[in-house]
């Protein structure tokens, strides 16, 4: 069964490889962070041991006993009046040491006005996303931990609709002693069951990532360093104002010259992140997306794109995030999460100790 697994998972990446990026996907929705901490890191996080349920959004191995009953609720007042909320909970089963999570992710795009090329209203329509997902982990050995997540997708675009079924699986490694922390998975590998068009095919956003994570004993903070979309090296969209032409006469193009770019192809595969724990309850977090920076700021005035920051509140019964993440020059996305144990609203303790959760958080 593992063999199979691995074979099919093998082939999407492959297939993956001679696809595009850059609006050539279906299901792009599911590239988004499902969590204001994830998203104040830069939106990729799947090596943070942090003590917030959403971030077995990311990668399905985070998901840990410690997270028995949480549910966590999250809000985004994204762009263009799109609204997206999440929603993930988790319950661990003792009897077989494994910890399950049941996840929805919903993005309704509003209401729009069907008209002809004059400008005849015919009706209205909406638009929406959604998907809905099982995740599992369980421990291996000490250090380790495994995960999968299986996800079935569904979009409506006015009057088109798709469909497909997903997979993320995802494993990390944690250094306690040493305070080292990786992450690697995974996403969004499958098939897609129905297609907007009929005999139109589109490849799924398939993306594999490594993370590390260094904590510091004697230091209230954590360093990240984030590596997406793995199976393809060149994700740099192709510019045709990069070209560079060194004929007098423009009678022949046989010698224009493209830069080869290296340096930034590379580190448009990376994320860097910081969190900074100030006390027992304040958790400031940080991120840098170069990817995000170099595809939607505008080369005259960059300003704020590619970076994002947020905050944490870690009071007696809930976790409280906010984080605004800068995509363009038009404005920040604004992200609020909220994360609580059923099992402490109805009884149990009412004081959590922050303090040892920030140190021994994925033991």
């Amino acid at each position: 069964m593992r063999t199979y697994a691995f074979l099919f998972l093998f082939g999407c990446i492959t297939s993956a490889q001679a696809q595009i990026l850059g609006g050539e996907h279906v299901f792009e929705f599911l590239r988004l962070s499902q969590n204001p901490h994830v998203t104040a890191l830069g939106g990729v996080a799947i090596s943070c041991p942090a003590s917030d349920v959403m971030m077995s959004s990311s990668n399905p191995a985070l998901l840990r006993p410690e997270f028995h009953t949480s549910l966590g609720l999250n809000y985004n007042l994204y762009y263009a009046g799109t609204k997206v909320s999440n929603l993930f909970y988790a319950q661990h089963i003792k009897k077989i040491n494994t910890t399950f999570g049941l996840g929805i992710q919903y993005l309704n795009y509003g209401t729009f006005h069907l008209t002809d090329d004059i400008g005849n209203q015919y009706g209205d329509a909406k638009a929406a996303d959604y998907a809905i997902s099982l995740s599992a982990s369980k421990s291996y050995l000490t250090r380790w931990r495994y995960g999968a997540t299986l996800k079935f997708a569904n979009s409506k675009l006015i009057d088109k609709k798709a469909s497909a079924l997903l997979a993320d699986i995802g494993v990390t490694y944690a250094d306690t002693t040493n305070l080292w922390y990786v992450g690697a998975v995974i996403k969004n590998a499958g098939v897609v069951i129905k297609n907007y068009e009929a005999g139109v095919n589109q490849p799924l956003p398939l993306d594999l990532q490594i993370g590390v994570t260094k904590k510091f004993k004697k230091a209230p903070f954590s360093i990240m360093v984030l590596a997406h979309h793995l199976q393809t090296w060149n994700i740099r969209y192709d510019n045709p104002a990069d070209q560079v032409n060194n004929q007098l006469l423009f009678t022949d193009s046989s010698n224009t010259k493209t830069k080869t770019y290296f340096a930034d192809k590379l580190f448009r595969h990376f994320v860097f992140a910081l969190d900074i724990n100030l006390g027992k309850r304040i958790e400031i977090s940080a991120g840098y997306n170069h990817m995000r920076r170099s595809e939607l700021a505008i080369s005259e005035k960059k300003a704020m794109s590619g970076f994002s920051y947020g905050v944490g509140l870690y009071l007696n019964k809930f976790i409280v995030h906010v984080a605004q993440s800068h995509y363009h020059i038009a404005g920040a996305s604004t992200e609020i999460g909220l994360t609580f144990k059923l099992n402490q609203l109805v009884g149990g303790d009412n004081h959590i100790n922050w303090s040892e959760k920030f140190s021994n958080s994925y033991k």
